[in-house]
């Protein structure tokens, strides 16, 4: 009912996108990296409050992480410390944690 983060970042040092605008759940993330650590990190989501969900926790379990320690977080860790989805949506937890990881791997590329 109060998801985390879900903003805007004007100022990111990079961006990640996942999923499929035309037809499904979409997300958008945005880090501020600094001294290899998640400083920062938001979200944008279209998508159903399942989604919504994976993405408040995968941003509250990235912050403060390094980049290593986030790209190692799973959909299974998310669907556990948001104490279990129903099965079919369990889909959800890829498009948060894909996002997460898109956006690392910009920002590795574009250092």
């Amino acid at each position: 009912m109060s998801p985390y983060n879900a903003r805007s970042m004007p100022d990111a040092d990079t961006k990640g996108s996942n999923g499929d605008p035309s037809c499904g759940d979409y997300l958008d993330v945005f880090i501020k990296v600094k001294d290899n650590r998640i400083e920062d990190i938001s979200y944008l989501v279209f998508g159903c409050s399942a989604s919504i969900a994976t993405a408040s926790m995968t941003s509250v379990m990235a912050k403060g992480k390094t980049l290593e320690e986030a790209m190692e977080i799973t959909e299974e860790d998310i669907i556990r410390e948001l104490d279990g989805l129903p099965e079919n949506k369990v889909h959800c937890s890829n498009l948060a944690v894909g996002g997460l990881r898109n956006a690392i791997g910009n920002y590795l590329k574009d250092r």
